[in-house]
């Protein structure tokens, strides 16, 4: 039965006078000790020490800086006089943002104006009528602003509640309980029974972009039960259902839906904490999970702080970083660049790392919180302890082969160090049609790349960098293989590659994918799609390329992509060589095939406004049966590239030379069927 407002606000003002940091703000100055069983949704007043140490930590210094230094005045002249009540995605973000920041920042130096312009924040979310940009059935459905505004709300009230009138509490805990909570469970629910779903679609008052909004949500229910999506509606209805718990007739049921279906997500990564999506989704989801798990803890006694495997998470997070020498942010500031397969844009954020450094002992994730990454939450603030135990990471993680057949080989952690990042594996959400695409850095820069910033819209220009011919992979009769047209928005295809072969050992590193399933599903002439890397770390990487066709002849084109998002790369190509020009480094390739082919430079057929993306490409021509050996070498800008020469002689290709005092000798050993056979 319905619960009335009257009875609704009888139970919530007893919530509001037992909540857990309500009388800790008197203290923040001496940073008393909490009351004895009072505990805070994320920490207690006998942490205030430590997190006060933290702003000014040098690791978290820059951060605490940034959030002192926001223009207050621009924030209050925003809240009072340009929020738009139709703009979920824009306004309803910032004021969300400006929230959190002035909540903690209040909470920890007790500046009064930090104070009165979180409560204005606290003042405009709760004049939303609506608090996301979604229905189901005409009712207001959570995916992602309702959520956050759910825990922004329950996080503010933490903090600020000796600040708020009691009429203010009951407010924010009524609107939390009817605007968020069940719009976030009306997601939830969909997702787990799609079959009942009525129609999700936007809300037509919403002022958002059209070509966004033209995308078909018919299958989302379906589509969004496995992507980061699902774990946003359940945090926000965890947290808040852990705040309402034995206030609110439908608290126990939310509960039982958030966990549910935070342990359904968990699925979704490796046994090994390996992860799909890429490594800037991987940031929120993870923290959402584990978000959603310390309040559980804390205020419920409930762990489900294990659910996934935290230590190998971190260490999939770690393996993604791929740190440049400095130079201009395209996007990402060099020191904090990823290994950007399918949408990843944003760097590796180490606010779950310093949780798990706490929660879980684990040394290494100590490491990630203290020396890789960047700080870019407040949750890393409170979690973050510089007294925790660090250690570098395992010698095994120098050549990662994860669960999910991503393949990352590095020489070391540094920013001058070599790293080889293999897509193989199967299809995602957010993925680009990227099968077999390879990733290159070595001495401080990109050498073979994957573009950044491709469009979310199939109708937008730069839809075009999701394709197989923007990244540094096969085409085959100048196609790629298998995608989403982009009518339901970013979901996974049906594009398969598998990881037949991986090897190590002292300074190399051997590796086959087989991405036949793939260009089959768009050319069922395709009898094999193979590629093979070996690794002379640290400046030797070799391309071999198999592509067989079982009737007509195909052509096969080889791309290499120049990372130039910055206005610094270029290529260059001579007979059978090319040339890639980056500041800090240099790529030097030469080719062989085993059918005539050319070599030439080109650029991605995208409108010069979205910017110039160079390339090199192989072009093979027509054959039943194609071999494509790359021998590619690295060096520093300025510096001469050794002599490599390549043969073959009765299905035997060797490569053989040396490169700045490294003696290069591989065999590659072709058959009918499996992977070549290595010999270094």
């Amino acid at each position: 039965m319905k619960q009335s407002r009257r009875a609704f606000l009888q139970t919530t003002s007893l919530a509001a006078a037992a909540l857990p940091l309500a009388n800790l703000l008197s203290a923040r100055a001496n940073a008393a000790a909490p009351v004895p069983g009072r505990r805070g949704l994320l920490f207690d007043a006998s942490d205030l020490p430590r997190i006060r140490a933290n702003t000014q930590d040098p690791r978290y210094a820059v951060y605490w800086h940034k959030l002192l230094s926001a223009d207050l005045a621009d924030d209050k002249d925003f809240l009072e006089h340009h929020v738009h009540f139709n703009r979920h995605s824009d306004d309803m973000a910032r004021v969300r943002l400006t929230l959190e920041r002035t909540a903690l920042v209040a909470f920890v130096t007790g500046d009064p104006r930090q104070l009165a312009v979180a409560k204005l924040a606290v003042r405009r979310l709760l004049d939303y009528p609506k608090w996301d940009l979604f229905l189901e059935g005409g009712k207001s459905m959570g995916l992602l602003r309702a959520a956050e505004a759910s825990m922004a709300m329950a996080f503010a009230l933490d903090w600020l509640a000796d600040s708020l009138s009691a009429d203010e509490k009951e407010e924010i805990i009524r609107q939390i309980g009817e605007k968020g909570a069940p719009a976030c469970a009306l997601s939830l629910y969909g997702m787990k029974y799609p079959d009942r779903v009525k129609g999700w679609t936007w809300d037509p008052d919403e002022d958002y972009d059209p070509a966004l909004k033209s995308v078909d949500l018919s299958r989302w229910p379906l589509i969004l039960n496995s992507t980061n999506l699902k774990t946003v509606p359940a945090a926000g209805l965890g947290v808040a259902a852990c705040l309402l718990h034995g206030r609110h007739p439908k608290a126990a049921e939310w509960l039982d839906l958030a966990r549910s279906s935070m342990h359904e997500f968990a699925t979704m990564y490796g046994s090994d904490g390996s992860y799909d999506e890429g490594v800037s989704y991987w940031v929120p989801t993870t923290l959402d999970v584990a978000v959603f798990a310390e309040v559980l803890w804390r205020t419920l006694g409930i762990d489900d702080r294990g659910i996934i495997n935290y230590p190998g998470t971190i260490r999939y997070a770690l393996t993604m970083t791929l740190p440049r020498l400095d130079g201009p942010a395209a996007p990402l500031a060099p020191r904090y660049d990823i290994v950007n397969f399918g949408d990843a844009n944003g760097s590796v954020e180490i606010s779950l790392a310093a949780w798990v450094a706490r929660t879980r002992g684990d040394p290494v994730s100590q490491y990630v919180a203290r020396e890789v990454g960047e700080a870019k939450y407040h949750y890393g603030l409170i979690w973050y302890d510089a007294a925790a135990p660090f250690a570098l990471p395992e010698p095994a993680l120098l050549d990662h082969r994860m669960l999910n057949d991503l393949v990352v080989s590095r020489s070391g952690w540094a920013a001058a160090d070599s790293v080889v990042a293999f897509r193989s594996g199967g299809p995602s959400n957010h993925e680009h049609a990227d099968r077999n695409s390879v990733i290159f850095k070595a001495h401080g820069d990109r050498l073979t790349h994957d573009p950044f910033e491709a469009a979310y819209a199939h109708q937008m220009e730069r839809w075009k960098l999701r394709l197989t011919g923007a990244h540094t992979a096969v085409l085959i009769n100048g196609q790629g293989h298998q995608y989403v047209d982009g009518r339901n928005g970013t979901n996974a295809s049906e594009a398969w590659a598998r990881v037949t072969a991986f090897a190590t050992g002292p300074g190399w590193m051997t590796v086959t994918s087989d991405a036949t399933d793939a260009y089959q599903l768009v050319n069922d002439n395709i009898a094999r799609v193979e590629r093979t890397l070996v690794f002379l770390k640290p400046d030797v990487l070799l391309f071999f390329d198999r592509v067989d066709l079982k009737a007509a002849p195909a052509t096969v084109e080889a791309r290499f992509q120049v990372f130039n998002e910055d206005g610094r790369g270029s290529c260059s190509a001579a007979g059978p060589t090319f040339r890639i020009d980056r500041p800090y480094a240099t790529l030097q390739a030469r080719v062989a095939a085993g059918s005539d082919f050319m070599v030439a430079t080109g650029r991605v057929a995208i409108a010069a406004k979205e910017g110039v993306f160079p390339f090199v490409e192989v072009s093979a021509m027509p054959a039943r049966a194609h071999v494509i050996l790359t021998a590619c070498t690295a060096a520093p800008a300025g510096e001469a590239h050794g002599d490599i020469l390549l043969s073959q002689r009765d299905g035997i290709w060797r490569t053989q030379g040396s490169h700045r005092g490294q003696k290069v000798d591989v065999a590659l050993a072709t058959g009918d069927e499996g992977p070549p056979v290595i010999t270094l």
